[in-house]
Order: C-alpha cells, then sequence, then structure tokens
C-alpha cells in the first residue's frame, strides 16, 4: 500500500465505527448499547481517520487520578504496519502526561505478540516478583 494520509484526532468514535473496528480485529460482536456506554465512560478517546474513515482507535479508562488503563488500541488490519498504532499510542501518551498524578499505575492487557510494540513506549510485564503477575477475568 502506498503512503496513506492519516489524520489523528483526539475524539470519540461513532458508535458503529466503534463495532465494525472491534469485529473487523476478532473481538466479537458488541452490543450498540454496551459499545455506547463502554465510549461515554472512556476518560480519553482517540481516532485515526484516512478519507474520513476511521481506521484505527484507542483509548483510556480508569479513575483519571491513579489508575487508567489503555483500552481498545485498533489498528483496521487493512491499515497495520503503517505506523498509524504509533500515532495513537503518542497521543494516549501525551494525554496520561497531562493526566496522571506522580506515582499513578497505567496498565494495558497487549494483545499475543504485541508485548514488543507497547515495550516501546516503557511497558513491561508483570512476570511475578514483587509484584505478582498480571491478571484478568472474562465474563
Amino acid at each position: 500500500m502506498d503512503k496513506v494520509k492519516v489524520q489523528i484526532e483526539s475524539v470519540q468514535p461513532e458508535v458503529d465505527e466503534f463495532i465494525r473496528l472491534r469485529s473487523k480485529v476478532g473481538w466479537g460482536e458488541t452490543p450498540a448499547s454496551v459499545a455506547e456506554t463502554a465510549l461515554n465512560n472512556s476518560l480519553y478517546c482517540v481516532v485515526a481517520r484516512c478519507e474520513n474513515a476511521v481506521i484505527g482507535f484507542g483509548r483510556i479508562v480508569g479513575d483519571g487520578a491513579m489508575f487508567f488503563y489503555i483500552q481498545d488500541l485498533i489498528v483496521d488490519p487493512d491499515y497495520q504496519g503503517l505506523g498509524i498504532g504509533h500515532l495513537l499510542m503518542q497521543q494516549l501518551e501525551s494525554y496520561l502526561n497531562q493526566a496522571a498524578n506522580k506515582g499513578a499505575t497505567v496498565g494495558l492487557l497487549s494483545a499475543r505478540d504485541k508485548e514488543d510494540f507497547y515495550a516501546r513506549y516503557g511497558y513491561m510485564e508483570r512476570t511475578g516478583e514483587p509484584l505478582g503477575l498480571g491478571m484478568c477475568k472474562f465474563i
């Protein structure tokens, strides 16, 4: 694919855009009411657009003071490998630099084999000592 003109915006995507991207990367179907609630409860959202179509998205959830969580960093598979994830992460990190207080914790769950991508931004695996392993539960 030749050069793609990408515009990064600090805005919430439309519900249907959010649902489409999640589905396109294999994260299943999300009911519109659930997607709308999730988006509305986000602390910060950023989208990547190409020719007015949303091709990437990221958001931060949390309490806005002590705990932040990078959620739903998504790049449309047709546009992966072009640096769009990096552009989205730069915006997320910029938000965190302004919003997170000293001592705050920023977490994320990496997709398999994407750990090196997040390591570039200072994220590390919790492998046990001294904090214990990271865990999650799916409902």
